[in-house]
């Protein structure tokens, strides 16, 4: 079974080959932050699985050509993504809610939160919805973030 890291690098090229079909490696190990040597290999599995087809544009220019089993690839890794995506939110949603109802119990009405990126907006927004202000107030209890984990800390 791929990583995920993989399948992501896999859909970013596919896309990017989508898009520009005259792209080189170098460009997008760029795009992606990656080696060039990762591409290659990356760009080599496309090939073996029949996703993308190379021609010869130049003497020394390669263009990368998808399939219409690149294509199929692509939806798929595509609609894997989010529905991975939306799990990883409605988990964190829930450990989020379960946290506020553990500062509610304990008789407070806001939190602060301690970390930052896409779990920290899931994390003010579910707050808000639940009725728990955000605050930088230090005396508040803190949802502290690590990765996808949201700890609670500062609950007397």
């Amino acid at each position: 079974m791929e990583s995920t890291n993989d399948e992501l690098r896999e859909l970013s090229l596919l896309e990017q080959i989508e898009s520009d079909p005259n792209v080189n490696q170098s460009a997008l190990a760029t795009q992606l932050g990656v080696a060039v040597g990762t591409v290659n290999w990356h760009l080599k599995r496309l090939i073996a699985k029949g996703a993308v087809k190379v021609s010869r544009a130049e003497r020394k220019k390669l263009r990368y050509i998808i399939t219409p089993e690149g294509l199929a690839l692509r939806a798929r890794l595509a609609v894997d993504y989010v529905e991975r995506s939306l799990t990883l939110y409605r988990r964190t949603r829930q450990r989020v809610k379960e946290r506020v109802a553990e500062v509610r119990r304990a008789g407070y009405d806001r939190v602060r939160i301690i970390g930052e990126g896409d779990v920290a907006d899931i994390c003010k927004l579910t707050c808000l919805e639940q009725g728990v202000a955000v605050v930088k107030d230090k005396d508040a209890p803190a949802l502290v973030l690590d990765g996808y984990k949201v700890k609670l800390e500062g609950l007397e």
